[in-house]
């Protein structure tokens, strides 16, 4: 979800999800307004006590991310950064933790809420951190998103076998 366009989701009665928050570590500044979003908009759901996970960087998002899916997580948020620099390592990163996250998803039914930014300059990854004067709150906004999610395939029941 982002700015313009973005939806403006209701979620409601979900206060006994279990949600999880993984956030990585790299660009403390924007990692802090992330984080702030996200458990800000956790406890405005009713969610009142999350699990809040810090990795070294956004590389080691996904796999943080799987084994919570395991352990009965109804919802996990994945929070970091990746900012461009002058090598390919920028591309290698952001595609390797897009892919493996949405692997998770995928491969464990458990919704991902994706609050990973990827700019071209740390200004970029400020002005989406939820911080004082920044125009988005991407931590705030990929709660929102995992939760609702979570919500929604709440309401889908067992197929009859």
């Amino acid at each position: 979800m982002s700015g313009k366009g973005a939806p403006e989701l209701s979620v409601r009665n979900c206060g006994d999800l279990r949600v999880a928050v993984v956030a990585a570590q790299w660009h403390e500044r924007v990692m802090d307004g992330l984080v702030e979003g996200a458990l800000r908009a956790l406890g405005e759901l009713g969610i009142s006590e999350p699990t809040l996970l810090r990795v070294p960087g956004s590389f080691e998002l996904p796999v943080v991310a799987k084994v919570l899916a395991g352990r009965g997580y109804d919802a996990i948020v994945a929070l970091g950064v990746i900012v461009r620099g002058g090598t390919p390592h920028f591309e290698y990163v952001s595609q390797g933790v897009t892919l493996g996250l949405t692997q998770v998803t995928v491969d464990t039914g458990v919704p991902v809420g994706f609050g990973v930014l990827t700019c071209d300059t740390e200004e970029q990854a400020l002005d989406r951190a939820g911080l004082e004067g920044s125009t988005e709150d991407k931590g705030h906004e990929a709660v929102t998103a995992a939760v609702a999610t979570a919500a929604t395939l709440r309401t889908v029941s067992e197929p009859w076998r």
